[in-house]
C-alpha cells in the first residue's frame, strides 16, 4: 500500500530567526487534496555526559512551557555545523566541559506529525574541564545527578523533556545489561 503524500506547493506564512512556517498544498495517498501545516526547524544536538555514576543535566526557563525544565545540555544547529560540532559546543557552554571524543547515540524525530526537526543525542567521552561561556540571553544551572536520582525524577514526571528522558533510558539500558554480563 502506498502511503506517500505529495507536495503541490509550499506556502511559507512565516520565516523566523529559528523557525518557518508554511501551510503546503499537498496530495493523499489516493490523490485527493490536503492541507499540511509545517513548522520547519534547522535541528538541534545534545549530549549525554556521565561522570562515575551521575549524569550532568542543565535547568532553564523554557518560554513556550512557561516553566523551568531539567534538560541534557543541547543547542539549536547552525547552518551547516555537523550535529557532533554543537553537541560539543554545547557541553561546553553550558557546562564548561570539553569532549575528547562524540558518539552518536540516536537522531530523533520529536514531533513528526507538523515538524521536520531532528535532535541528535551524543554521548561525550574522554572529557576534559574547559570554562563556561553561554550565549547572550540564556541563563541556566547545571548539575550532576545521580543516574538513579535522575531515573526517579523521570518517573515523579519532574523530567519531561523527551531527549532527556531517552538519555536516562539508555543509561539505565547499559548499567542492565552490565550488570548481567
Amino acid at each position: 500500500m502506498n502511503l506517500k503524500e505529495t507536495t503541490v506547493k509550499k506556502n511559507y506564512i512565516y520565516r523566523g530567526k529559528i523557525v518557518n512556517l508554511r501551510v503546503d498544498d499537498a496530495l493523499l495517498p489516493d490523490g485527493k487534496p490536503c492541507k499540511r501545516e509545517i513548522v520547519e526547524h534547522g535541528g538541534g544536538a545534545s549530549v549525554v555526559f556521565l561522570r562515575g555514576g551521575d549524569l550532568l543535566l542543565v535547568r532553564q526557563f523554557r518560554y513556550a512551557y512557561g516553566e523551568e525544565l531539567w534538560e541534557i545540555p543541547a543547542g539549536k544547529l547552525e547552518k551547516g555545523e555537523d550535529p557532533a560540532v554543537t553537541a560539543a559546543r554545547e557541553l561546553e557552554e553550558e557546562a564548561g566541559f570539553i569532549p575528547e571524543k562524540m558518539t552518536l547515540l540516536y537522531t530523533v524525530y520529536p514531533t513528526p506529525g507538523y515538524t521536520n526537526e531532528k535532535i541528535y543525542i551524543y554521548r561525550a567521552e574522554g572529557v576534559r574541564q574547559g570554562k563556561v561561556n553561554l550565549d547572550e540571553g540564556e541563563f541556566l544551572t547545571s548539575a550532576f545527578i545521580p543516574l538513579d536520582e535522575a531515573a526517579a525524577m523521570v518517573e515523579r514526571g519532574e523530567i519531561r523533556d523527551a531527549k532527556t528522558i531517552i538519555a536516562v533510558q539508555r543509561l539505565l539500558a547499559e548499567r542492565a545489561q552490565k550488570e548481567n554480563i
